[in-house]
């Protein structure tokens, strides 16, 4: 039984979580979890989060082990983008993009 967890709306581009979720895609929850510990990234911490929280929904609502739960599916998609713009040389301004993301983590009992 597949059970997921996600966290919309993360003030970090997709390209940048996706470098973290390849990292803990395939591996079982308590291996996951100690990688993202040591990992240097400030966004492993938000991954860290959703994949405690996958495993907790796995638990309470459907009665499963937390031992022997595997992350089978782990994705960023794209969330809404701010567009900003910032001072430049001669009085000009140059746009930049502020995107967000949405973290998904889906588990499933091996």
């Amino acid at each position: 039984m597949e059970v997921t967890a996600s966290a919309r709306q993360i003030r970090v581009s997709p390209r940048k979580v996706a470098l973290v979720l390849d990292e803990v895609r395939g591996k079982k929850v308590s291996e996951a979890l100690t990688i993202l510990s040591f990992m240097p990234t400030p966004v492993a911490r938000t991954v860290a989060k959703v994949v405690k929280s996958a495993a907790s929904n796995a638990e309470n609502n459907y009665q499963l082990v937390p031992a022997q739960l595997k992350i089978v599916k782990a994705f960023a998609d794209k969330g809404q983008t701010l567009k900003r713009y910032h001072a430049n040389a001669r009085g000009r301004a140059s746009p930049y993009h502020r995107r967000f993301s949405h973290i998904t983590i889906i588990v499933e009992e091996e």
